[in-house]
């Protein structure tokens, strides 16, 4: 009997799972220091935008306890202070520009750039020890990642008066963004969580990443290299990205230094969970590509089920991997984030109970 009801369990997580994709597929004490033009540290360009409009890039500095943290923006000027934030918050391996904003001639690879041109105000940073941030001693771990997050929302409230945003958050980037909506649930408008990881029970990337925990320990940082980068698009599934996406990524990524912190993949081997799902009160999209290594279905299953909040969708899309958002189909990735974005408020129901019987 008890075997009986384990089976049903299984199977109804399984029937979410299906069902839920379909749907989802139609820091204290910082302070903060914003660059100016006297600066000559800050800089604007200009693009064209599908609407006409050029779509603007700036960026700022944030200081957190004397450590200097590179916060980008980019946005059409027009109605730009009706238009809601979304906010980008990178992997353990990439920085924010090479992950969100990647330049490559003949091809569309900026994320940023492909909702702004859907109306959004948009926004990055490079956390502690990546890109164009101060790199230290720290780890950067998910807890010092959150840190970062409140000063680059410190510094957009300062440059555009908005104090709230959506959240997109890419593999411990996803951690890092579901542990801000822990922390400060009155800056999270909503969450995109992509290649989100809870437990790790049943992760194949996490249980081989564990063999290499001696060596995590031993540095606060790790190398990377063209081949490491190659090997992040092949993984899971080779084909799923661009046959010379490691390539573009390692040249993109390579100008800053050949290390990034080791802090996420401690986290993601040895402290799993490191948020609350139970906790996050905003609507949360769960976008999870086909081949992705980091999570199994259960492990993601669970974390949907203890999200409190009714608007919560999870989408597994086919055909894309881990690094789904540069991935071959990763416009299958953008049509599920749009359609959660562009989602229309509900009608209030209020809270009057029927204890009428139809029949």
């Amino acid at each position: 009997m008890s075997s009986d009801r384990n089976s049903d369990h299984t199977m109804n997580r399984r029937q979410m799972l299906r069902m839920t994709a379909m749907a989802g597929a139609a820091a204290a004490g910082s302070s903060l220091m914003l660059t100016t033009a006297a600066d000559a540290a800050s800089k604007t360009q200009a693009a064209a935008g599908s609407d006409g409009g050029k779509i603007i890039a700036e960026e700022y500095w944030g200081n957190k306890k004397g450590v200097k943290l590179w916060v980008y923006r980019k946005y059409i000027a027009a109605d730009i202070a009706n238009k809601p934030v979304l906010f980008m918050v990178h992997g353990s391996s990439y920085s924010g520009k090479t992950m969100f904003d990647l330049d490559v001639p003949g091809r569309d690879y900026s994320v940023m750039d492909h909702f702004v041109r859907l109306g959004y105000d948009v926004w990055t940073m490079d956390h502690e020890g990546y890109g164009h941030s101060d790199r230290t001693s720290s780890y950067s771990d998910i807890a010092s990642g959150v840190d970062d997050l409140k000063v680059a929302i410190d510094i957009m409230k300062k440059v555009s008066g908005k104090s709230t945003a959506t959240f997109f958050g890419q593999s411990s980037g996803a951690l890092r963004a579901a542990k801000f909506a822990n922390v400060y649930p009155e800056h999270t408008t909503s969450l995109i969580l992509g290649a989100l990881v809870y437990t790790g029970e049943g992760s194949r990337t996490l249980k081989k990443r564990k063999e290499q925990l001696p060596k995590l320990l031993a540095s606060n940082v790790r190398k990377v290299d063209a081949k490491f980068y190659s090997g992040v698009f092949t993984r899971d599934k080779p084909g799923s990205a661009d046959p010379d996406m490691g390539e573009i990524v390692a040249a993109a990524e390579l100008k800053y230094g050949d290390t990034v912190p080791n802090g996420t993949y401690l986290d993601m081997v040895t402290k799993l969970p490191v948020c609350e799902p139970e906790k996050i009160l905003c609507p949360v999209l769960i976008a999870r590509g086909e081949y992705d290594g980091i999570a199994s279905d259960e492990d993601v299953l669970n974390f949907y089920e203890k999200l409190p909040h009714a608007d919560k969708q999870i989408a597994k899309m086919g055909g894309l991997a881990h690094t789904a958002l540069l991935g071959v189909n990763r416009n299958r990735l953008f049509h599920v984030m749009q359609a959660f974005l562009s989602m229309p408020a509900g009608v209030p129901l209020g809270d009057a109970v029927s204890n009428e019987d139809p029949g």
